[in-house]
Parts: C-alpha cells; structure tokens; sequence
C-alpha cells in the first residue's frame, strides 16, 4: 500500500462546513486517508472567542453551519499555509472571489504530486477568453497541480442534514477519480464520476445567473409556469454557452446531477433565487440584501453574469443569450426586472433536439464509474 493522503478543506463556510462532515468520516472509514483534515477558517470573533477555538473545542461552526457537529478528526487552522502543509488534496471550497489571495499565498509552498478539487461556484475574471477562466483553470494555472470540480444539487443545510442527495465529479484522471469518489461518497451522498469536467464546472458557475432570474419570477409573483420557462430556456442558454466558448462539452453532462438537477434545486431553493426576489420587492441594493439575508456568505449570481457578459459583449451576440443578458441589466444597469419576461417571447432555441435523442442510442456514457 502506498502513502495515505492526508487531506486540507480550504474553506468553512455553510457548503465548506457541510462538505467536512463527510470528508472527515471517510477520512476515519477508509485506510488510503490519513485520519486528520485540516480544514482552513477564516479567523472571526465570535462572542469574544476566537472561531477557530469554538469549532476545535465545540466542534460546531457556529457562524456559518450552527445546529451540526463536525467530526472531531476535522481540525480548524486560522493559516492557510499551515492548514495545507504535507496535504496531498485540496478540497477547494469558499467563494469564488477569494481564490486569488488564497492561491496567492498557497503558491511554493504545495507538495510535488499533490491534487485539488473544486466545490466552488462561479467564474474568474483573469487573462483569456475577454478576462475570464475556469475557477479550476486558474488553480491548476496558479500552483502547477490538477485540479478536478465537484458540482451537483447540494444545498448545504440538506447535505449536513444527511438527507439523500446526488453529486458529480468531472475528473479526467482515472486514479484520481476512485480517490476522490471515495473522499466524498455516503450513504446519503450519492457521487457519479464523469471526464467531461469543464462542462460540471461551466453548470456550477451557469445555473447561479439562471437562479437570479427564478428569483426575479419570483418577485414579481409571476408563478410556476414563468419560473418553469425561465428554467427551461435558462438550461438551454447553458448549453449553447458552453459549447460556443468551450470545446468537448458533451450534452449528455447536462442531465447528471451538476447539470438539470442543480439548476432546479437553484432556482427554488438556493440564496441566489433568495436574494433576487427580495431584490424586486424591496428595491434595495444586491449588496445591502448580502449583508441584511447572508450571514457573510457571498453570492455568485449577478457577479457571474457580470463576468459572462464581458464574454458575451466581447464576441458581440448579447442578443442571443437574452435571459442571460437580462439578468446582467436588471442587475448592474437598474434595467426593470420585468425586462426578464420580455426576453422569453420568441426566445432563439439554442440546441437542435436532436442532440437529446442522440442520447438514447449513447453506448459510452461519460461516468467511468
């Protein structure tokens, strides 16, 4: 038997926390683990005592998973540096915006042989492609080590609650792959490995902008049937987007758990849906409304769509993505939410139908295991 892989989650926020829960009880199950996982939190004061102290004496995140225990053997590290040392896998899991300063202080100082994975959500504003890059990408770019996604319909509260859910990782490598399904499989955590990992990766970051607008419907008290349009249409939208800008995007991607599954539990769920209605009704601020309704957690939708606008506008075809496009104005050009709806009539279809019927008659499906 080879060496243990010891293993660092870079990240304790609400998904950051409910995904320790795991990882810390297979790293104890299964020998290829070593027992211990640093888990990198952001220092806060909580009360006067410092949150790292709480979550290794309690063994509670208080401020961002409060009501569920960690596993003892999950062990809270204020430094990141120290938190990664000798790991030979990064779990990858806090908001897309901190990825550079993380990446920043991680680089030199990563093991040789040394692989991450990625549970975040959202895209980078960095070099190619009109500023922008896969979150991945950036981390493989930044510290020289594949970096494999994991994206799936995985509220957070539900997945540390134990209830059944459904997960995907897009990895490449097929050594990596068993380890990783072996991190993060449980009996409530149900994992499909897939090698198309850019499209799993484009689904997390997509499916966010396609919330905002289920959240816009929302606001506007138009119903099930408007949400369902935007739904379908904003899956649509997804697909054509990944394949205008990505090569090897394989449709059949779209229906695992990372793809239709998380953009539905998105759209009627998720702090991005949350946020957006009460963006309509209250007419307050997307920033006032993260402060007022997060917590301190950050939300991905509008700065997404932000970051594929710039591609969008750079390749000048805004028109025929409009409800990608809508979102983006209603939220960073005080455009009037009820813009959303106007985009839906005569809304250009994006994908020839036969592109699903191709399916049935797949004999190699994408999940290797």
């Amino acid at each position: 038997m080879g060496e243990k892989a010891k293993v660092c989650i870079i990240g304790s926020g609400n998904w950051g926390s409910a995904i320790a829960r795991i990882v810390g009880e297979n790293a104890k199950k299964y020998d290829e683990f070593e027992t211990i996982v640093n888990m990198w939190v952001y220092e806060e004061m909580i009360d006067g005592q410092k949150l790292t102290e709480i979550i290794n004496t309690t063994h509670e995140n208080v401020k961002y998973l409060k009501g569920y225990k960690l596993p003892e053997n999950v062990v809270a590290v204020p430094d990141v540096v120290e938190a990664a040392k000798g790991a030979t896998i990064l779990v990858f899991v806090l908001p897309h915006q901190f990825v550079p300063g993380i990446c920043k202080k991680l680089k030199g100082t990563i093991e040789r042989g040394t692989y991450g994975i990625s549970l975040i959500k959202g895209l980078m504003n960095s070099e190619g492609q009109a500023g922008i890059e896969l979150i991945s990408k950036y981390i493989n770019r930044e510290l020289d080590i594949p970096v494999s996604v994991l994206m799936g319909a995985n509220l957070a509260p539900e997945v540390a609650a134990g209830n059944f859910c459904e997960t995907t990782i897009g990895c490449i490598d097929k050594i990596q792959g068993p380890a990783l399904k072996s991190l993060f499989q449980s009996d409530s955590f149900r994992v499909v490995v897939v090698n198309d990992s850019t499209a799993v990766e484009l689904c997390g970051a997509l499916k966010n902008i396609v919330a905002v607008g289920a959240g816009i419907v929302d606001g506007l008290g138009l119903g099930d049937n408007t949400k369902a349009a935007v739904i379908r249409l904003g899956l649509m939208e997804m697909m054509s987007f990944a394949k205008k800008f990505y090569d090897g995007i394989q449709t059949e991607t779209f229906l695992e758990s990372c793809g239709v599954a998380d953009l539905v539990t998105t759209c009627y769920g998720g702090r991005n849906r949350r946020v957006a209605e009460a963006f309509v009704k209250t007419g307050k601020s997307i920033e006032e409304l993260e402060k007022e309704l997060l917590n301190g957690q950050k939300l991905q939708g509008p700065q997404t769509a932000h970051e594929v606008h710039v591609m969008l506008k750079d390749k000048g075809i805004e028109n025929s993505f409009p409800l990608l496009t809508a979102v983006y104005r209603i939220c960073y050009e005080d455009k009037p939410a009820n813009q959303l709806i106007s985009c839906l009539h005569d809304h250009p279809e994006h994908m020839d139908i036969k592109d699903f019927r191709n399916l049935v008659c797949t004999s190699e499906p994408t999940s290797h295991l």
